[in-house]
């Protein structure tokens, strides 16, 4: 039996409580580790002189925390993270929540200094006596830099030595904490430790795990959801309630555990405790998902990751700038509106389904700012093939998460017109169309290099809805007239035309150089909606190009903002970007989108359908807004066509630019600018493009009474076969035809006036506009 006041405890007790009584003025009572301590006789001083224990400054690298995109509005549409964590203040966490943690961890946190000098010495004889750390007695200080390190650990070797189980380890933490101490007030101290420490179920911090387990924030948490989680910070890898049903048992005994220790202590009644003991775990398992696959909008949400992981000016290198867009508690404000983004997503869905094997995607752009305001695709954004998911992103180009992109198809004609307004052509100008064009002699072309490009042995050729004979700019272009673009391209110059697409902003959409062939202007190049539309919107804004935006303001965790503006050059006269338009604007009345029609105020557009209908395309533009719809298989366009194909329960046999994307890109723009003041376009300068110079259509010749009553007559050989049938004409320009009349849908050999030819069929391997 021991004798009054006689302490039998272990000899080394007593040398520590020496050594700890010692230290009250900062040397750390933690001569815990002892190695050398061969006896009760051995002197404070020397233990304290051995081990070094001094203060030493901790580096405390920010937490990591998660990054948030909001739209236009400041709605949150996605959010990124490395660790799912809300770092809140003291003052936001529940008084239980606070009360519950330190008497399970801690109780006379608030009474010691950097160690708790009982608990650690009674640790220490255990770990002593048994050869090894085998028991904690930390303090919550002590916790709070063990996690410091573990978080600001880059590899696993330096992860695995900030928890390892040595002397020198713990001693390096004491005198961290020393510091630590020395440098926070206790609650400072207990708030950090909230909200770096991990509780399980993917949760780090109080507030991430007051939201994951059960929904509410750390202010709001009661007594027993208040000891549950005070429970889970001892080891949340054995209490995962996620982990299955023997981890949520151990989670529960483990929370019953910590309010009996409340009790114990006089924190709450024991009343109160066997109260909360009855209650269920309420485990609430709730999701908390991140990056761009869980956002409602993520086509959009691939564009803003990509635009930071791809800009120097968020880190050296992708690892650095992953980092930040992972763990940095940014806010990043976006281009996205809400109302046009919908009005897109509406639109598309009524004519595709996101079952059917062709995608159809759309981008808005806003002419004069760059704006990215809508990005939506017919498919849902996911790795499932069997749910028939898109794994990339579709809208935009390879820098930006996409692929390979589609065939731009006759959309790219725009550009040649544009280059012959820019050489001085005017509407009138123009010249015959044949039925085939053949690069090579006199047709030759040459890209900017000064090469010889183009392919004898390929003839290219009209399609049904754009038939030859005598074109104008105006006529030519509502008509898409593939030939009439040839001549055209090869009037101005191919170079001039590609260089006149590079100012506009147009790319490949999988980064390669632009192929500068005679069929450039047939659009033979793969691209991606954002870079047609915003190519498209410099029309609308007058010749201003501007570059795709996406991100207008990014917000640091301490509140610092940085404002991004428009990046914005004058890239073609602003008289050159209205006579486009004036053109343009006439393929919604007298062109290959008549029959689909215009949205009720001025704009001004242009389809596009591939060769073989690989694509169909339709990209147009009001001076408020810019877009282009794309359609095309992504298994592969030139091996699954759009011919004979089913789309939104609709069978087609040819698709047209304006038979899917037109429609789309209608309906959406009417929704996108409903509200919005109509504004007109900039009246053309007909002084300066209206007319003709010296490439005017020639005078009609008298007729002779034979070819009046639509007998073959003396006609251009190649009108005889592919009359326009936008054009009122006769019986001499449609050759075989019968007498004046409109011309047929197909343009198959007659004219303007002429009765088709039912005999003559097109090829479907022709690029149609």
């Amino acid at each position: 039996m021991q004798a009054k006041g006689k302490d039998r405890s272990h000899p080394l007790l007593s040398v520590l409580r020496l050594i700890i009584a010692g230290t009250a003025a900062g040397v750390l009572t933690a001569a815990v580790a002892l190695p050398a301590v061969g006896g009760a006789g051995v002197s404070a001083k020397s233990a304290m002189d051995g081990l070094d224990l001094k203060p030493r400054e901790l580096d405390e690298p920010p937490l990591s925390e998660r990054t948030k995109l909001v739209d236009a509005n400041g709605k949150q549409i996605a959010q990124f993270y490395y660790e799912n964590r809300q770092s809140v203040t003291l003052d936001k966490v529940a008084p239980i929540m606070q009360t519950a943690l330190i008497a399970i961890e801690d109780f006379r946190f608030f009474d010691h200094g950097p160690i708790d000098v009982e608990g650690t010495a009674r640790a220490l004889v255990k770990n002593l006596t048994g050869g090894g750390v085998m028991q904690g007695g930390s303090s919550i200080t002590q916790q709070y830099v063990k996690q410091v390190l573990v978080n600001k650990a880059e590899t696993p070797e330096e992860q695995q030595a900030a928890i390892a189980p040595t002397m020198s380890r713990k001693l390096q933490e004491l005198r961290y904490a020393m510091a630590i101490e020395g440098k926070y007030t206790k609650q400072q101290i207990l708030e950090k430790y909230l909200n770096i420490a991990y509780f399980g179920a993917g949760a780090h911090g109080v507030q991430a795990a007051a939201r994951r387990f059960f929904d509410k924030p750390a202010s709001e948490l009661n007594l027993s959801e208040a000891a549950t989680l005070a429970g889970a910070v001892q080891n949340p890898a054995r209490t995962d309630p996620n982990v299955g049903p023997e981890a949520r048992e151990r989670l529960l005994l483990r929370r019953n555990t910590v309010l009996d220790r409340m009790a114990q202590i006089g924190k709450i009644t024991w009343p109160e405790a066997t109260a909360a003991k009855a209650k269920k775990l309420g485990y609430k398992d709730v999701k908390f998902p991140g990056g761009c696959e869980a956002s409602k909008f993520p086509y959009f949400c691939l564009y803003v990751q990509y635009e930071i992981l791809g800009n120097e000016d968020f880190g050296k290198n992708e690892d650095e700038r992953r980092k930040l867009l992972q763990r940095g508690g940014l806010t990043i404000k976006t281009t996205l509106d809400p109302k046009m983004q919908k009005a897109a997503e509406k639109a598309i869905k009524k004519y595709v389904s996101p079952k059917d094997k062709p995608v159809a995607a759309q981008a808005m752009v806003v002419p004069g700012t760059g704006e990215i305001k809508a990005m939506a695709a017919s498919r849902k954004f996911g790795g499932s093939k069997k749910k028939n998911e898109m794994s990339y992103n579709i809208v935009a180009d390879a820098a930006h998460g996409g692929g390979r992109g589609l065939q731009q198809g006759s959309t790219a004609k725009a550009y040649t017109l544009a280059t012959a307004l820019e050489e001085g052509l005017k509407y009138e100008d123009g010249f015959p169309a044949p039925a085939g064009f053949t690069a090579g002699g006199y047709n030759s072309f040459k890209d900017c290099k000064g090469d010889n490009v183009g392919d004898p042995s390929h003839t290219a050729h009209n399609s049904s809805e754009g038939g030859g004979g005598f074109k104008t700019l105006q006529s030519g272009t509502w008509g898409s007239v593939n030939t009439f673009f040839l001549k055209l391209e090869q009037e101005v110059g191919l170079c001039k035309v590609v260089k006149l697409a590079k100012r506009l902003g147009v790319k490949r959409a999988d980064g390669d150089k632009l192929r500068e062939v005679e069929t450039f202007t047939l659009g033979v190049n793969e691209v991606d909606p954002v870079t047609i539309a915003n190519s498209y919107a410099v029309f609308a804004s007058r010749g201003q190009y501007c570059k795709p935006l996406a991100i207008t303001e990014i917000k640091d965790r301490n509140g610092n903002a940085k404002q991004y503006k428009p990046k914005c050059s004058q890239v073609m006269e602003e008289e050159v970007a209205d006579a486009v338009s004036g053109i343009l604007s006439g393929v919604f009345t007298k062109g290959t989108m008549r029959e689909v029609g215009g949205i009720g105020r001025d704009a001004a557009g242009k389809t596009g359908t591939t060769d073989d209908y690989m694509s169909a395309w339709f990209a147009g533009y009001t001076p408020n807004l810019a877009s282009a719809v794309s359609l095309g298989d992504p298994r592969g366009a030139s091996t699954h066509k759009l011919i004979g194909v089913t789309i939104g329960g609709r069978y087609f046999p040819y698709v047209y630019g304006a038979s899917i994307s037109g429609p789309i890109w209608k309906q959406a723009m009417m929704q996108a600018l409903k509200g919005v003041e109509p504004t007109k376009f900039t009246s053309v300068d007909h002084s300066r493009f209206g007319g003709c110079s010296d490439k005017c259509a020639p005078k009609p010749k008298k007729k002779k009474k034979h070819e009046e009553d639509g007998r073959p007559g003396g006609g251009d050989p190649f009108e005889d076969f592919f009359g326009d049938r936008n054009d009122r004409g006769d019986g001499g320009d449609g050759g075989r035809g019968d007498g004046p009349g409109p011309g047929d849908w197909q343009g198959l050999g007659d004219g303007p006036g002429g009765h088709a030819n039912t005999g003559l069929t097109i090829p479907a391997t022709r690029t149609r506009p």
